[in-house]
């Protein structure tokens, strides 16, 4: 059986928190939901042909990870 990998901050119990999340909201919720998280100005939402993704993921990572980086530097 292979070990499932998950990004950095996830383990199994995250990933059953946010399935039994989604699982527990009503259709009105759910829909709720996503229209708000279109409503926030500091994300954007766009298609990305399917062969990109894994490098729109990869550069995602590492800015997040210069982000992460600058936090640490500033409260030390």
């Amino acid at each position: 059986m292979k070990a499932s990998k998950f990004p950095p901050g996830w383990d199994n119990e995250r990933v059953k928190r946010v399935i039994a999340h989604y699982e527990a909201l009503t259709e009105q919720e759910a829909v709720a939901e996503d229209e708000a998280s279109f409503e926030d100005r500091s994300q954007t939402v766009m298609e990305i042909p399917t062969e990109l993704v894994s490098s729109v993921r990869e550069l995602i990572a590492r800015h997040q990870e210069k982000e992460s980086a600058g936090h640490d530097r500033s409260q030390g």
